[in-house]
């Protein structure tokens, strides 16, 4: 079973249902890393000031919100976390409305809601109420300090919670700019007969195995062809005396590691020297050589 990313309760009225949040996607996609090209060392990222082009350290660093054309207004963490949202560990339901009156472009991410401490009926309750009624909940949600509108959906024997965007998140269909020529189109019963009869010929029934991201896949293939063919660049280091330093993460076990191994090797080092200079023979004094005759 897929692991819970948060665990709290749906609420509305007296009714309280205990429930864990399971995420209902996953992220699928290669992952292209930055490398400089002379030496295959991993390629980071750096807080620059635009003005100057100087690097900038984390703690001159400060946030602010633009209030007119380069004039901005600094906000500090603490004002920050004040106006976060208080979590309540809630979804409160505070509607129901018909699933068709929320506009598609305002859904956003889903999850799958399980019943959680002995919850299985209450929630079995809702679901049913949901299919019966053919409605869905609207409800607020606080994850991660973010506030969130949400709809509380029956999905099969389940029920998921969809992310909202919020409707000052969503452009109106105004923002395109229709023509009168898409608008007000006069269309012919011939031009609407084929149109119908081309969408009946490709008909078919929803195959989500036979979807597939044909960009992921041929990437896949040619790093594996690349491999196997020998091509695989190294980035963790020539093994030299020089090793390369990371960009970014220092890893503070492996100098400690390195720091000892260090005095290991070199108490190791002593000691045999020792062992070595009482061991040794003293060798006689060299006789004096005699002269040669000057040329």
């Amino acid at each position: 079973m897929a692991r819970a990313i948060w665990k709290g309760a749906i609420s509305f009225g007296l009714v309280h249902i205990p429930v864990a949040l399971v995420s209902a996607t996953s992220t699928q996609g290669v992952d292209f890393d930055w490398l400089d090209k002379r030496s295959m060392d991993p390629v980071g990222y750096k807080r620059v000031n635009k003005a100057t082009g100087k690097e900038v350290t984390k703690d001159n660093i400060v946030k602010g919100v633009e209030y007119e054309k380069g004039r901005y207004v600094v906000i500090s963490e603490e004002e920050i976390r004040k106006a976060h949202p208080r979590s309540t560990q809630t979804i409160d339901i505070f509607g129901f409305v018909d699933s068709k009156d929320i506009p598609l472009q305002n859904i956003d991410t889903p999850y799958y809601l399980t019943p959680d401490k002995r919850g299985e009926k209450v929630y079995a309750l809702l679901r049913e109420t949901l299919l019966d009624t053919k409605k869905v909940a609207l409800a607020n949600v606080v994850l991660h300090t973010r506030q969130h509108l949400a709809a509380v959906m029956p999905l099969e024997s389940a029920m998921v919670l969809v992310m909202l965007r919020w409707p000052a998140e969503v452009r109106t269909l105004d923002s395109l700019e229709l023509t009168d020529a898409v608008t007000d189109v006069t269309l012919s019963k011939s031009e609407r007969d084929m149109a119908k009869r081309l969408v009946t010929d490709m008909s078919a029934d929803w195959q989500p195995e036979d979807y597939i991201d044909t960009f992921q896949e041929k990437i896949k293939e040619l790093v594996e062809t690349k491999a196997r063919e020998g091509k695989i660049e190294d980035v963790e280091g020539d093994g030299g005396e020089q090793e390369r330093k990371s960009a970014d993460v220092i890893d503070l076990t492996e100098l400690l590691k390195r720091s000892l191994a260090g005095k290991s090797s070199a108490k190791k080092t002593s000691a045999a020297s020792k062992t070595k200079a009482k061991k040794a023979p003293v060798k006689p004094a060299a006789t004096p050589r005699k002269t040669r005759k000057a040329s």
